[in-house]
């Protein structure tokens, strides 16, 4: 099976890509981050996801980078803590976007790490991107980045890659 894996930044994917490159997986690495604010921070998250790709040879992807709609589908949000209905528009947007791409461009499913912080609740992640993944007549495919060693291999690769690890999720609300 092709597949995108939609990634938020190279800490949360290490892991993942790491293990799927190893397996032989088919599968190309999706960058669709409009919600990373400000661009600056955007621009070195990309291009630490990039490197990462470099290094395991992995296909990286970037699409456009539309802040100005994520601040329109989330506006008034703003105050909303993480796990609120804030990072399910977010997560919608941007899995919706990923499987828009999916299709156009010949893969067979979509599957994100977005849900691999321990900031995030992967059964929002999950739930969002199964809606989505209905809505597009493509399969998602649940990614586990935190349980198995694989918390204990995304450490190691971070302090032994030298990963860029930001000190927020993306968004900043204004």
């Amino acid at each position: 099976m092709r597949f995108l894996l939609l990634s938020c930044c190279a800490p949360c994917s290490c892991a993942v890509i790491k293990t799927l490159a190893e397996r032989g997986e088919d599968f190309a690495v999706l960058f669709y981050n409009p919600n990373i604010r400000p661009l600056e921070e955007y621009q070195k998250r990309c291009s630490e996801n990039k490197r990462l790709c470099d290094l395991f040879k992995v296909k990286f992807i970037e699409l456009e980078y539309d802040n100005e709609r994520w601040c329109e589908l989330t506006k008034g949000l703003d105050d909303l803590p993480e796990r609120s209905e804030r990072c399910s528009i977010c997560f919608g947007m941007r899995l919706r976007r990923a499987f828009e791409y999916a299709r156009a461009n010949g893969y067979n499913a979509v599957a994100s790490v977005l849900g691999v912080s321990r900031y995030k609740d992967l059964n929002q992640v999950n739930r969002v991107a199964h809606e989505e993944a209905e809505r597009a007549g493509l399969p998602y495919l649940e990614i586990e980045g935190r349980k198995g060693g694989m918390q204990e291999l995304r450490s190691s690769l971070i302090k032994e890659l030298a990963l860029y690890n930001q000190t927020y999720c993306g968004c900043k609300p204004k």
